[in-house]
């Protein structure tokens, strides 16, 4: 036997089944007509759609079960997982819906999508240290650390803006099991999920607060950061901004800046 080859051997067949698992091809027949093979496909399938039900529930509520059902599985057979645990399973859900066809009439759902998303992001996100009233308090105090103090989101701070869908209201009275489209003004909107006290919770955000969250992601400092919301929404309050933020959870700062702020 030529030991050399077997991993490669081995490498072939694992790659040959698992693109057997979520799609038919001539040039696999050999392991899809093998006994129990179908059993074993419908039990992985299976596995994706409960693990893409649980990470979308919002879309399952706006859709009914069945619909979901079936993009679901067609998503799952495009993008099988890839390795570990389906915890975060369907990062490109959200995408997948804004060219999959029975969703065309539907805009707003990937936008729903997106916060369903990034809620579970929040929900496993690290924890942090979370910059409060009084850390805010202590920085303002230090004019010239204001200069090149660099704010940073909570890692577990997610914010979206949509400039023309409700995709907040949408989200959170499904979430809440309220009828979403109660007195819905179809406009823009913005959300920030953060984790307080170990709990997922959320609110809506203005276009100043997702411009600002953006720039501290990016690395900006706060006069930078405050510029970028002031851009984005000229009659935004920078001080009423940031005790929101704060109050939130949604800064952490370097404990050295704390420190020497």
């Amino acid at each position: 036997m030529n030991t050399a080859c077997a991993p490669r051997s081995m490498a072939d067949f694992q790659q040959r089944f698992a693109r057997a698992l979520m799609a038919d091809s001539p040039e696999l027949d050999e392991l899809t007509r093998q006994p129990g093979f179908a059993v074993y496909r419908n039990t992985v399938l299976k596995g994706c759609m409960d693990a893409l039900q649980a990470q979308f529930p919002s879309i399952v509520k706006l859709t009914g079960a069945a619909w979901f059902d079936d993009a679901a599985a067609i998503y799952a057979r495009q993008q099988p997982p890839q390795a570990g645990p389906l915890l975060l399973y369907g990062e490109k859900f959200p995408e997948f819906l804004t060219t999959y066809a029975p969703a065309q009439a539907l805009p707003y759902l990937p936008a729903v999508a997106r916060l369903d998303r990034l809620w579970s992001e929040s929900h496993v996100a690290a924890d942090a240290p979370v910059l409060g009233a009084g850390d805010l308090a202590r920085l303002a105090s230090h004019e010239q650390a204001l200069a090149t103090l660099r704010l940073q989101s909570h890692p577990a701070a997610r914010w979206l803006w949509d400039d023309a869908l409700p995709a907040y209201t949408l989200w959170s009275r499904t979430r809440a099991d309220e009828d979403p489209g109660r007195d819905l003004l179809w406009q823009g909107e913005g959300a920030l999920i953060t984790r307080p006290a170990d709990r997922v919770v959320w609110q809506p955000a203005s276009r100043a607060a997702c411009a600002f969250l953006d720039a501290c992601a990016a690395g900006h400092t706060l006069p930078e950061a405050l510029t970028h919301a002031l851009q984005a929404e000229p009659d935004a309050n920078p001080s009423a901004l940031l005790a929101t933020l704060a109050q939130a959870g949604a800064l952490t700062l370097n404990a050295t800046q704390v420190q020497t702020t």
